[in-house]
């Protein structure tokens, strides 16, 4: 093990937005040995200062699913690949032609876009740090947007995901990792954790053999299967559990911390 990848939310992040102080040792103890240490999330960059306070510089964050990656000791982002301005509209409109209900947002490299119709009514309390700027196809395009968000009032994240990638798939990679709401998420199509993981390793020297992984998440997925060990985390989704030899206890029960103290030994 020369190389740990996590995901944060349901896999060392819980539900109340906590890390177990375990888990913050396994790290730690991890990273004294000699183990490189990345965190591998859906989150944007603005929403990393929890996982700042917890694990102070231990490592780079590749954020946005792999479209960005971020480092934490210089607070600077190190690259970014975003999609094209002209493809996210068009993307919209394919699928507005699917599902008329459809709502969107963005992530660009430095704030957050809304339609105003996305925010859900108690969203407020998640916006409070944020001033959301307009779903503008020429601010998108000067900005560069690193993440599409497509929300579904009516299917399930399954349903809507079926429905929509056939159609959009030349244009924008599309994942999910939201428990409570129908929410797709697209980057551009070359982007994915593992792509985004696999650069990391090699500039570190790292092959996949020698990298143990964790998620819960269909956007984990390929990451899991890249690393020599990928663990899904008990409790996630079903599409994650299925995809791995691997598995670790549930986050409230410090799976990955398990892990890592089982395999430092």
């Amino acid at each position: 093990m020369r190389l740990i990848a996590s995901d944060l939310d349901g896999t060392i992040v819980r539900r109340d937005g906590s890390i177990s102080e375990r888990t913050i040792q396994a790290f730690r103890r991890a990273r004294n040995e000699g183990v490189q240490i990345v965190f591998v999330t859906g989150r944007p960059t603005r929403w990393l200062q929890p996982i700042r306070e917890a694990f102070d510089s231990i490592g780079s964050v590749i954020c946005s699913n792999g479209a960005v990656v971020y480092d934490f000791e210089t607070e600077k982002v190190l690259e970014a690949q975003t999609i094209p301005a002209q493809d996210v509209m068009q993307t919209r409109e394919l699928i507005l032609g699917l599902e008329s209900e459809a709502t969107f947002a963005a992530e660009t490299i430095r704030r957050l876009h809304l339609e105003e119709t996305f925010p859900e009514p108690g969203d407020s309390r998640h916006l409070k740090e944020v001033i959301p700027a307009p779903f503008d196809p020429v601010l998108l395009g000067e900005e560069g947007v690193v993440k599409l968000l497509a929300k579904s009032r009516t299917l399930s994240p399954e349903t809507f995901h079926e429905l929509v990638e056939p159609h959009v798939q030349d244009l924008v990679s599309v994942t999910h990792s939201a428990f409570n709401m129908t929410l797709l998420e697209m980057a551009h199509p070359s982007v994915n954790k593992a792509a985004a993981l696999a650069r990391h390793a090699e500039l570190l020297g790292i092959e996949a053999k020698d990298v143990v992984a964790f998620g819960d998440m269909p956007n984990d997925i390929q990451m899991l299967g890249w690393a020599g060990r990928g663990y899904a985390m008990a409790g996630g989704h079903i599409s994650a559990l299925a995809a791995c030899e691997f598995q670790a206890q549930s986050v409230e029960d410090d799976g990955v911390a398990q892990v890592i103290e089982d395999l430092l030994g």
